[in-house]
């Protein structure tokens, strides 16, 4: 397979997505540092780049934060070349990872909820290179956690308030507010 591979910018300023023309993982995962990238060849190589400061895996992407310093002008190009020969390479994007069965726990409520984070809020939020999940439900309050571009990404508390919360609170009575978890 010929591998094609473009960049797209995100939310984030610090971030860029790398797309390629190949599966590269069921799901998602997410390296913010350098020593939690250790399972991952690819992770681990891309952060051997002293401007790499975040690595998130999802689909057929990842997403690369750079350091405050970097200039992408400078450096998209380096990073291009690298993850087209990485996938060229199969270089692994998570070592014994097994397809995990999606199962959503708790009461109906948080049931319910997980069901909408991951139908409809999971998609748009991978589109902008990043992740959410979901962390507890309660007294009202939906804690989540957002990784990926989304992490530190100004517009990520708009999205939350207005996108996330409105949603949840239209189609679930008992939402009062969602909440993102601090890494």
């Amino acid at each position: 397979m010929n591998i094609s591979i473009y960049t797209e910018s995100t939310p984030n300023p610090a971030t860029m997505k790398f797309i390629v023309n190949k599966l590269l993982i069921n799901g998602s995962v997410d390296f913010p540092t350098k020593a939690s990238a250790e399972p991952s060849k690819f992770a681990t190589e891309l952060y051997k780049f002293n401007f790499v400061n975040g690595v998130f895996f999802a689909s057929n992407f990842v997403t690369v934060t750079k350091t405050e310093d970097a200039v992408w002008a400078d450096i998209e190009p380096i990073l291009k070349e690298f993850v087209k020969g990485a996938v060229e390479s199969e270089y692994a994007v998570q070592e014994n990872k097994s397809d995990e069965e999606l199962v959503f726990e708790g009461t109906e409520t948080e049931i319910k909820i997980q069901q909408i984070l991951n139908d409809y809020v999971r998609p748009a939020v991978e589109q902008d290179g990043g992740a959410i999940s979901y962390k507890s439900f309660e007294e009202g309050i939906v804690t989540v956690e957002l990784r990926g571009s989304c992490s530190g990404c100004p517009s990520s508390t708009i999205t939350l308030k207005s996108g996330i919360q409105s949603l949840l609170q239209r189609m679930v009575p008992e939402v009062k507010e969602v909440v993102s978890e601090a890494l």
